[in-house]
């Protein structure tokens, strides 16, 4: 069981002046503006819809949103910048307007994107290629000055299987981690969150042996997000489909929150929340 007793792990974020504490595991929930998402579920095609999905996911105790416009998925279909803002920045401005409450992380690899958003209302960037697919990323960042979601991944998500090499993956991850989180720092980058990219350029057993050492990514200090939601990692495994996979999900989530995970990506917000609970109750327990 992961206990903070020797490193110190940042787990606030500063949001435009307004700090949020990551000591409590948090629940982000997907929401996705894509016609190919793997989980159609977490997909919505209207401002309204969207509505409805985010008071839900409100309601059942989701600390953030994360929008996406552009699909990630194994194999997904390319888009251009443009297509993605405008897909992206009606439902931006629209879900800031209706909940002002709510603290939105905006799913993209590109400058442009995260800018505008930004500038709209979005509160957080999380980038699956880490600066890796858009080298004006990390400058941009720095002068928007707002918390960085770094993921690990390989390639881009048209042929990131083609990566799935690793000799050892847990030291490569962490070198990889090293060199962004360095870079980072030296332009002023407060606020990062590490992810580990289950699913991204991995194979299932490197999934699993990620896992099994996420304990390793303490030695950064900084808040860990976990995605392993309704992913291959799952129902692959156990022979299964995504809509199949809750029960799955929530085994893994319990599993990473164990290990010192700060914040689940999820698309089903309840149960994560009830993971949490569990594991911060049987925790309470422990330390007493």
């Amino acid at each position: 069981m992961a206990k903070d007793t020797f490193l110190y792990r940042k787990s606030t974020l500063n949001l435009q002046g307004k700090l949020v504490d990551l000591a409590i595991p948090s629940v982000m929930a997907i929401l996705n503006i894509t016609p190919d998402s793997f989980f159609k579920r977490s997909s919505v095609v209207s401002i309204d819809d969207a509505f409805f999905r985010i008071e839900e996911y409100l309601n059942e105790g989701a600390k953030f949103i994360d929008l996406g416009a552009y699909s990630s998925r194994p194999g997904a279909t390319d888009i251009t910048a443009d297509e993605e803002l405008q897909r992206l920045i009606p439902f931006v401005e629209a879900i800031n307007k209706r909940f002002p409450e709510a603290v939105l992380s905006i799913d993209t690899f590109r400058a442009k994107v995260a800018k505008t958003a930004i500038e709209a209302g979005a509160h957080i960037i999380n980038d699956i290629s880490a600066g890796s697919l858009d080298e004006e990323m990390f400058d941009t960042i720095a002068v928007l000055n707002v918390p960085y979601i770094i993921m690990h991944m390989k390639g881009n998500p048209q042929n990131m299987q083609d990566f799935a090499h690793y000799k050892n993956i847990s030291i490569e991850v962490s070198n990889y981690f090293s060199a962004k989180i360095a870079k980072l720092r030296s332009l002023g980058v407060k606020d990062v969150i590490i992810d580990p990219g289950f699913g991204f350029s991995k194979t299932i057993d490197h999934n699993y042996e990620l896992l099994q050492h996420l304990e390793d990514l303490h030695i950064f200090g900084l808040p860990i997000l976990v995605g392993v939601s309704r992913k291959g990692m799952i129902h692959k495994f156990l022979k299964t489909t995504a809509t199949a996979a809750l029960n799955g999900t929530s085994v893994l989530n319990t599993i990473a929150l164990l290990k010192g995970a700060n914040i689940l990506r999820v698309h089903d917000v309840q149960e994560a929340k009830e993971c949490i609970n569990l594991v911060r109750k049987m925790q309470q327990q422990y330390s007493d």
